[in-house]
């Protein structure tokens, strides 16, 4: 992944968590990287219900805060009861794979917008990869002719 660079994972590990303090963001200490696929079809079920947004928020807390492993149904399922979603249709959608067509074609449509990492943000066809201070987000946003609000 870093291969070739010199790269102090210790020091962007305890920067990243400095900046999550800082932001009051949870952020554990997870030790490893697990398949988020699943979790990503049944954000789909959860933003056709009107619930995405709860959806997402919980799936984040629960890998990137208690490190939670979110390729394994049943923990798929608890975060989706968790947030109102009905057990039988997280069940049926993560056995059907309901939602895989519509992953798919939102990573097909990422790759061919140029995104090869996480996070990116593209405003009319300028990419900012990669986490960024604020003030590269305004110049992404003045360059893409959003005009700032007061």
């Amino acid at each position: 992944m870093f291969a070739g660079r010199p790269i102090n994972i210790k020091q962007v590990l305890d920067h990243l968590s400095s900046v999550a303090a800082e932001l009051g963001l949870p952020l554990g200490k997870r030790e490893k990287t697990y398949n988020s696929r699943l979790a990503q079809e049944l954000g789909k079920l959860a933003e056709k219900q009107g619930l995405g947004d709860q959806f997402h928020m919980a799936a984040f807390k629960a890998y990137f805060a208690d490190g939670w492993n979110i390729g394994l149904d049943s923990i798929l399922v608890d975060l989706g009861t968790s947030i109102g979603l009905s057990e039988i249709d997280v069940r049926q959608a993560l056995e059907k794979r309901t939602f895989k067509k519509a992953v798919d074609e939102d990573w097909n449509r990422s790759y061919q917008k140029g995104v090869t990492a996480v996070p990116t943000f593209l405003l009319n066809g300028l990419l900012l990869v990669g986490a960024q201070p604020y003030e590269k987000l305004v110049e992404l946003m003045e360059a893409g002719g959003i005009n700032r609000r007061v």
